[in-house]
């Protein structure tokens, strides 16, 4: 059984920062200056539009964590990832990328919500229901802790058929949304 999440940053940054913590101007030229043409940094392409689809998606979380008893103590989340994402692992020198693990038996039901793959690209399957890629059980639904355990025990590893059909390019892991930052002010890892 997974017993961490793990939260990837590139190295010389400051961990658990985001986005939407700053100013629509300041988060733009914050993706700017980070923008690497990528499969990690290429999101921000197009700051504008990125910011856009992340504080839609952020609010359909909260939505659909609230809905299912969640008790979110923040607007926004921050995020991590389910144990680890091995490719992410096999490119961290490459990508410059630190980690910081935190044991799953930190967080309660209450504070962590979770997304079959990242959080923007499965909502953005679960509107557009692309039959390439969309796995209807999965893609565009928030799951709870103990329903993420109920899957991961049901389909055991994370290995890459668990994923389905996805694009080459793209990370696959499953994503906690931490929406309790108080759990890492705890641990002397968020200011």
């Amino acid at each position: 059984m997974i017993k961490f999440l793990t939260h990837y940053y590139r190295t010389g940054t400051t961990p658990f920062k985001s986005l939407s913590e700053l100013p629509e101007k300041e988060a733009i030229k914050k993706m700017e200056k980070l923008y690497v043409d990528n499969a990690i940094w290429g999101r921000f392409k197009d700051p504008a539009i990125y910011l856009r689809e992340r504080k839609k998606t952020e609010s359909w979380l909260r939505e659909q964590f609230i809905s299912k008893g969640g008790h979110p103590k923040e607007d926004y989340p921050i995020y991590m990832v389910l144990g680890e994402c091995k490719k992410i692992e096999e490119n961290m020198k490459k990508y410059k990328l630190s980690k910081i693990q935190i044991p799953l038996s930190d967080f309660k039901e209450e504070d962590v919500s979770f997304t079959f793959i990242d959080s923007m690209f499965s909502y953005q399957l679960g509107c557009d229901k692309s039959p390439e890629y969309y796995q209807p059980e999965y893609h565009g639904k928030v799951f709870t802790l103990s329903e993420i355990y109920s899957i991961i025990e049901e389909r055991e590893l994370l290995e890459k058929d668990w994923w389905g059909n996805l694009p080459d390019d793209f990370i696959p892991y499953i994503e906690a949304q931490v929406w309790n930052h108080e759990i890492l002010k705890g641990k002397g890892l968020l200011k």
